[in-house]
């Protein structure tokens, strides 16, 4: 489990491409590392990865094929900024809303609107997943807790806010026109609107 509140944005140290596998790993700062081991569940760029190998401050990831078609992993590169979070703790204070590390895809970035001490980004999505997107409703960005500003069905597009504390503590500030940023719908709002179409299509049998 994770709050939607990303600790670090830390480099690509090292990876390792294979058929259907790509191992990666990040130099983690001592505060991370406290507790940490082997098996234990990290978010980078909020897809839930178990820790493989640990030495040092050098930790190390598996993506399967699996994580690789639905997110942006596959993208990574020596260098490229990931958002991380290590998994919560029982008495931690929720101040994102609760994510499991599931992403259900990528959304595309189609505008970046930058004014002092603001910026919106607008994100293209897909109907199937949209339909669990609300104005003013929960969505996790790359592992970021965020509010929804402004939704357009018709268009298949969102937008969220960004203020300078989360540009500062996450990769946002690297994006571009055109990047992709991994979706992770809010789980309640997702089995409520599953159930809903169930039910209707259930009844107009």
């Amino acid at each position: 489990m994770y709050t939607g509140i990303v600790k670090e944005q830390l480099p690509i140290s090292g990876i390792i491409k294979k058929e259907g596998l790509m191992t990666f790993s990040l130099e983690f700062p001592d505060y991370l590392l406290e507790g940490l081991e082997l098996g234990g569940s990290i978010a980078i760029n909020g897809v839930c990865f178990t820790v493989t190998n640990i030495d040092g401050n050098s930790v190390s990831f598996d993506a399967i094929r699996e994580t690789l078609a639905l997110s942006n992993i596959k993208y990574l590169d020596i260098g490229s900024m990931v958002n991380v979070e290590r998994s919560a703790k029982p008495d931690a204070e929720v101040g994102g809303h609760i994510l499991s590390g599931h992403v259900i895809s990528t959304a595309t970035v189609s505008h970046i609107e930058t004014t002092e001490n603001n910026c919106r980004l607008t994100l293209s999505g897909e109907s199937r997943w949209l339909k669990y997107v609300f104005e003013k409703g929960f969505l996790a960005v790359n592992g970021a807790s965020l509010t929804v500003a402004k939704l357009e069905r018709e268009s298949e597009s969102f937008c969220i806010n960004l203020i300078p504390e989360t540009l500062k503590r996450t990769n946002f500030s690297c994006l571009s026109v055109g990047d992709e940023v991994n979706i992770e719908v809010e789980s309640q709002t997702q089995v409520i609107v599953d159930t809903v179409e169930r039910v209707l299509a259930e009844n107009y049998q």
